[in-house]
């Protein structure tokens, strides 16, 4: 797990936005970053690499050995050893997780998977290919961890 922690602006007034990200992309973890970055405001981020890394996580809370809990877990839908919704069904399974908002995202996800991801309660969302798009789900997440409901985070 890497644990990259950013503090931009003293002027924040709230506790850093805690994000776990699940992602196989170094790339795409490097535009979320870059994007929350631009918003100038103090967040930490985990990186779990694979499905199996994001099940032992699951598995660590279970036990209290996690703490405190993330404000949004972003989640690819299709990782390496676990895919998202095998992930996505473990965090719904664990009490202590429920409430933590989770969007799965993927390039292209299948009809099928998109209704099994909303099923369980989470956003499904098509990955940005544009710095745009990238500052729009940044603000979004940073939203989130402010208690502030998302304005337009659309279902892919």
């Amino acid at each position: 797990m890497t644990n990259v922690s950013k503090s931009i602006s003293s002027s924040v007034h709230f506790s850093p936005a805690r994000i776990l990200v699940v992602e196989d992309n170094p790339g795409d973890v490097m535009w979320l970053r870059h994007a929350l970055d631009q918003h100038g405001e103090a967040y930490l981020l985990d990186v779990l690499r694979d499905g199996e890394a994001a099940i032992a996580y699951v598995e660590e809370h279970r036990a209290g050995m996690r703490t405190p809990d993330p404000c949004v877990i972003l989640l690819d839908l299709y990782l390496p050893m676990y895919d998202g919704i095998e992930v996505l069904k473990a965090i719904k399974r664990t009490p202590d997780l429920r409430h933590i908002h989770v969007v799965v995202m993927s390039s292209h996800p299948a009809p099928r998977d998109e209704a099994t991801v909303v099923a369980l309660g989470a956003k499904c969302l098509v990955k940005p290919t544009t710095l745009k798009d990238c500052l729009t789900i940044a603000s979004e997440i940073l939203s989130i961890c402010k208690g502030l409901e998302p304005l337009t985070l659309a279902s892919a």
